[in-house]
Parts: C-alpha cells; sequence; structure tokens
C-alpha cells in the first residue's frame, strides 16, 4: 500500500495507484483522462475491484465467497483484504505487471495507456490452472478534477447504457462519457449498482479531506480459460478511436515505441539505470491538451508543441522545471527534435522580458510570477545549441533574448530589474515567491528571499556572459562588447558582495530586507556550477566543502544547514507544516546535479567519485513509485521519500549526470 506505479499517455494524462491496488491518494485511478480547459485532468475511472470464482469439476460454478485477489472496495471501518494473492509486481518497459496465484491458478494483470489517447487497457491473463475461471471486474467512478477533494459531492447522478458492446457511462454535464469496451470470448454485465466509502489514507496523512463515495454500475464477469486473455478498455476518445487499435495491438505499440527511446538515447542510458530513467523521462514531455492557438502557431513556423510537465500527479508544466530539465530529459536521451519544440515555444509567450512561470491547468492563460525561469531559459538554450549546432533557432531567439536582457536592466515586472550602482539583478514584490524556493501558504511566503539572491546573480551573469558570446558569434560585436562588460560588472559585483568571509561561503541573498542573508543554503553552488561560473575559483574548495559537509546527503543536497534555527528534519503532516519544512532542511533530489558540476569543475579527472554521488538514486526506482525518481527527501536517516512521486528534474539531473561522469 506504500508503494505506487505510474503510467501516462504523452498528454499529460496518466494511471496511477498502489500496488495492492487500495486507494490512498485523490489521484489515484485507472484513467485520469487530460482534457481540454476549463476541464483539465479529471479521474474518469477511479476504481477496479477484482474476484475471482471457480468452477467445480462438473463444470457448475461455485457459488459461495468468491475470493478478491486485488483492489477490494472498502468500506471505511473495514480492514483491507486485498493483495493477499498479490505474488510478484514487475515493470517491463516501465509497464506494470501484477501477478497472482490462488490455489493452482496464476494470472497476471496488465496495463497499457495508448500514446496521445486518454485511452487506458487493463488485460488479464490466466497463465496456468486446471480449468476456466470466472474473473469479476468492478468498475467504480467519481468524476471529478483531480485535484478536487474526494468529498466532492456529485453534480448529478450517474447513468449507465448499453449499445453494440459499448458501455457508457455519462456524469456531469460538458464531462465526455466514459466508454467501456469488454474483448473476452465469453463475457456478461451485472447491473448491481452501489455506492461505497473509501478512506483515502494518504490525503488524511496531508491534511485534507480523506473520505468519498465511488459509484459502481455493476460489473463485468468474464470467463478466463488457461492461458487466455481478456481485456477491458476504458477511454474518453470517440468510439472508432476506442476501436481503432486492439489491447494486444496498443501494447506491442508501446513497447516499440519504448524500445526505441531507449535506442535513441546517448550509449550510457542504454541499459541498466539509465534505461529506466529514459522511460521515466518519458513521461513528462507531453503535447498540452486545448491550446489550439498555440498549437497552430507553432505549426506556422515548422514546430509543434510540447512542453514539460513538472511532476505527478498534481505539477502541471512550469517554465523554470522545464528549463532546468530540458538537458536530461530531451539532450540527453536523443530528443532534440522535441527539444527545439519546446525551447521556441516558450519563446512565443515571452511578455515583458519573463517567459511563464506556470501554465494553470483550467484556462490557457500563462502566469509570469518568476525571476528565474528566464534566465534558465538561457542556459537550456546554450545546452541545446551545443548539443545540436542548430544556429538556426539560436537567430531566430536572439532577438528575444536581448529583448528580456534589457527588461531586466531597465526593470519589469515583481520589482526584477538591475542595480545601477552595481549590475547585480535584485527582485521581490510582497507577497509573491519568485525563486525556486516559492512555497507559500495563504499570504505567508515562507522564503521570500527578496533581494538580490546568489543563484539569481549567477544566473543573470551566465545569461549576459552567453548573450554576449552568441552576439558576437553572429556578428554584433558592438552590441557583443556591451553585454560583455555588463557580464564582467556583474563579475566584480558579485565576488565583492556574495562572499561572508566568516562563513566561507557566499551569503544566500543580499541588501534583502533584513541585511545580507547568512543562511547556509544550496544556492550557492550555481556561483560554480554553470558553464560560465561568477564565483573566483579561489573561493570554489571553500564553497563546496561547505555545502560538502553540511548539505550533502546520499540523494540530494539540503535546502538549509541543520544548525539553523528554521531548519526542519521532516517534509511531513498538513499543507502548512509541509510547506514550512519545503526549502527549510528537505533534500531536493535535482540538486545533485549543479553538486556534481561543481565537483567535477574543481575535480575534473575524478569522474569515479562524481558518480558515485548517483548511486543512492537505483534502489530508489523500487521504493516509492516503481521506476521513477520522486521530488524530495527527509533531511535526515533514512532520507524518507516525500513530495511527488515523478518529478521531472529529478530524473532530468541524474540522467544528465550518468552521462557526464560515464567513461
Amino acid at each position: 500500500m506504500q508503494q505506487e506505479w505510474l503510467v501516462t499517455n504523452g498528454l499529460g494524462g496518466y494511471a496511477s495507484g498502489t500496488l495492492a491496488g487500495v486507494l490512498t491518494r485523490r489521484y489515484h485511478g485507472y484513467l485520469v483522462a487530460a482534457l481540454p480547459a476549463p476541464l483539465g485532468r479529471v479521474v474518469m475511472l477511479n476504481h477496479l475491484s477484482e474476484r475471482l470464482r471457480f468452477y467445480a469439476p462438473n463444470s457448475q460454478l461455485i457459488e459461495p465467497q468468491a475470493t478478491v485477489i486485488s483492489g477490494e472496495l472498502m468500506d471505511v471501518q473495514s480492514p483491507s483484504a486485498a493483495g493477499g494473492f498479490l505474488t510478484e509486481f514487475r515493470v517491463e518497459d516501465g509497464l506494470p505487471i501484477w501477478r497472482f496465484e490462488v490455489g493452482r491458478f496464476v494470472l497476471e494483470k496488465s496495463l497499457v495507456m495508448a500514446y496521445r489517447q486518454n485511452t487506458v487497457f487493463i488485460t488479464y491473463h490466466l497463465l496456468s490452472g486446471p480449468g476456466e475461471v470466472l474473473l469479476e471486474v468492478r468498475p467504480a467512478v467519481h468524476f471529478r478534477p483531480h485535484e478536487e477533494a474526494v468529498s466532492a459531492a456529485v453534480v448529478q447522478p450517474y447513468t449507465l447504457s448499453v449499445t453494440a458492446g459499448e458501455y457508457r457511462i455519462v456524469g456531469a454535464e460538458g464531462v465526455p462519457p466514459l466508454r467501456l469496451l469488454v474483448e473476452a470470448d465469453r463475457s456478461y454485465f451485472v447491473f448491481d449498482d452501489s455506492t461505497q466509502q473509501i478512506h483515502y489514507r494518504i490525503e488524511a496523512e496531508r491534511g485534507y479531506d480523506s473520505i468519498g463515495s465511488l459509484w459502481s454500475p455493476g460489473f463485468f464477469a468474464l470467463v478466463l480459460k488457461p492461458e487466455a486473455k481478456v481485456s477491458l478498455a476504458a477511454s474518453t476518445e470517440e468510439l472508432r478511436k476506442v476501436r481503432a487499435v486492439r489491447p494486444a495491438e496498443a501494447l506491442a505499440a508501446e513497447h516499440a515505441r519504448r524500445t526505441q527511446l531507449i535506442m535513441t538515447a546517448a550509449e550510457p542510458l542504454q541499459s541498466g539505470l539509465g534505461a529506466e530513467l529514459v522511460l521515466a523521462a518519458d513521461q513528462f514531455i507531453i503535447v498540452p491538451v486545448g491550446r489550439t492557438e498555440d498549437a497552430v502557431r507553432a505549426r506556422a513556423f515548422g514546430d509543434e508543441l510540447r512542453t514539460v510537465i513538472a511532476g505527478y500527479h498534481w505539477f502541471t508544466d512550469w517554465g523554470r522545471d522545464t528549463m532546468i530539465s530540458l538537458e536530461g530529459l530531451t539532450l540527453a536521451t536523443g530528443r532534440t527534435i522535441e527539444a527545439r519544440w519546446i525551447l521556441r515555444t516558450f519563446g512565443q509567450y515571452i511578455q515583458d522580458g519573463l517567459i511563464p512561470n506556470r501554465f494553470p491547468e483550467h484556462n490557457d492563460e500563462a502566469v509570469y510570477n518568476t525571476a528565474d525561469a528566464t534566465l534558465w531559459f538561457f542556459h537550456a538554450i546554450d545546452r541545446y545549441v551545443e548539443a545540436t549546432e542548430d544556429r538556426v533557432t539560436l537567430r531566430l531567439l536572439l532577438p528575444r533574448l536581448v529583448e528580456i536582457v534589457e527588461f531586466h536592466v531597465k526593470g519589469t515586472r515583481f520589482g526584477i530589474g538591475v542595480d545601477p550602482e552595481d549590475g547585480l539583478l535584485r527582485q521581490g514584490q510582497e507577497g509573491y515567491q519568485l525563486t525556486w524556493m516559492d512555497a507559500k501558504v495563504g499570504d505567508w511566503v515562507v522564503t521570500p528571499r527578496r533581494g538580490k539572491a546568489v543563484e539569481i546573480n549567477a544566473l543573470w551573469h551566465n545569461a549576459l556572459s552567453l548573450l554576449a558570446q552568441w552576439l558576437e558569434e553572429e556578428g554584433s560585436k558592438d552590441e557583443a562588447r556591451k553585454y560583455a562588460a555588463q557580464a564582467e560588472k556583474v563579475h566584480d559585483s558579485f565576488n565583492r558582495r556574495f562572499w561572508y568571509e566568516q562563513g566561507g561561503y557566499l551569503y544566500d541573498v543580499i541588501d534583502g530586507k533584513d541585511g545580507d542573508d547568512t543562511a547556509l543554503r544550496p544556492n550557492q553552488t550555481f556561483a560554480i556550477s554553470l558553464p560560465r561560473p561568477v564565483l573566483h575559483p579561489k573561493h570554489w574548495p571553500a564553497v563546496l566543502q561547505v555545502v560538502t559537509d553540511k548539505l550533502l546527503t546520499p540523494v540530494g543536497l539540503r535546502s538549509l544547514a541543520p544548525e539553523h534555527p528554521d531548519y526542519r528534519s521532516k517534509y511531513f503532516g498538513d499543507l502548512r507544516a509541509r510547506d514550512a519544512a519545503y526549502h527549510q532542511g528537505t533534500v531536493w533530489a535535482w540538486l545533485i546535479g549543479p553538486y556534481i558540476d561543481a565537483y567535477l569543475k574543481l575535480h575534473p579527472k575524478d569522474k569515479k567519485t562524481a558518480r558515485s554521488f548517483l548511486q543512492a538514486f537505483e534502489p530508489q526506482l523500487s521504493q516509492w513509485c516503481i521506476g521513477t525518481i520522486n521530488e524530495v527527501f527527509d533531511a535526515e536517516k533514512p532520507f524518507a521519500p516525500r513530495g511527488c512521486v515523478a518529478q521531472a528534474w529529478s530524473v532530468a539531473e541524474v540522467l544528465r549526470c550518468l552521462v557526464k561522469t560515464a567513461g
């Protein structure tokens, strides 16, 4: 019940649950469909409970108590009987398979989502047994946005209609029907509608409503012969699309697609941990549903619309996460065309010198409250151009990059602008969280970091240096000298202002509301790790040493040193308690990437030690959400996994560093 699985469809939709088949999160379901705004992602098929009934030697069905093999719907008062016959769970090419053994019968269940369709196929295969069995599969539903509370009321009663083998469950107006289709030699449906209450254990732990109701219209009775397969398809697509591909064909196609992904990736990623993470990376690269105008605009330039889901289950696509993740998710995996599409897509969204922070799920309007995403955009372009030598894309984006820098120099939204005295970039506005340390509860911004933040200015120097280089290469020498001079000014000011002599490391923020912040945080790592490091090399050993001593763990870097009074060792509890710990000690997996970059700056030939910093991530693939890496960990042993079960930049940075430390 504490381990989970995840399968995605390339649209942002997904299927997910516990290995035992018991619902513990509001986000669990066999089909969470990605639908156009204002719907967003909607839980359409919440649950399947499965029972076996056995035949007597004379082929008469035995009527006493059937055997629940997986995921029984539970009353809140009843303990779970689920999972008692589950003998194995595995993933093949990232796709889940359950094996159940009941007496002499061995049954496997597998699941696949049709790529770029809101369709899921669940297949049952009787591997062996002395005769036929009857498998009863009961679907249960509560149509609701996937982030909505499980206690949300049903807007109108559900109806079930049956036409030519298609079962349609219709709920609220505006939500597409759920189509259910069965592929079996012998089957029938028993109308037996019922409503049961479910206790969502993790929702209770996280301080949310945890009791919800699911409605079931009845159950499918499927006759299984030894070595035979039966399948159930669930979809929100048009019927012709659902029937276009049979379950076995969908599974074969998806295995072939995933094999191709591994073969396309960099050589160090074609086996072992790397190959598993290539498949994990695929979960985050999506075609956003419903952005019709954006898709038309992209195609006018010969592109396609692509973006990156920041994490499952609850994140959408975020600019910052996309730019940080781009190298690992796309360039290391050989998906350079999609990298180009992503960069060009975000180039279309620039407003007032900023790229979007995020895209809300239920409307088409981007949100721009970020000080660092736009600077990470420069970094992502740099990594892309270095990997592909695509000067056409660089030339296309270069005028927008100049525009970005000019907006930052004169000042743009949220107090983001250059201090003319020292050339450093300051940011901050009351009530906003603009850096990656962006936790906010109500009106409480946990780590506001208003002023001149260390990583913002490391990124600012990197951006100015890159812009100067690109303009020089494109023949704009006067402009290049202008931005090179600005970069030099930032370099001088940074080394004069950010060095905290007493601590032997860098201030986290200077010129803040309360002066200069001496909190020991991982943000200073970027002053070394970026391709154009802003920190003078004489300070590199001291900074790396203090980060190693105080912040490094086997699964990433702590977000705050343990000696600080605001330090929290566990990320746990309700929203306020979690956000109070989110950047106050909690370990972030993605930060292992810049740490390794910084280490190799000091020890360029010691790839063996650099690679050792990744060792703890391989067992993580079997710890929580099978086959991927989660968002954060507790700050102390045993470093329990927390946050999102699958996080884009966690996967991306481990992938990138597997390539960087190979050989």
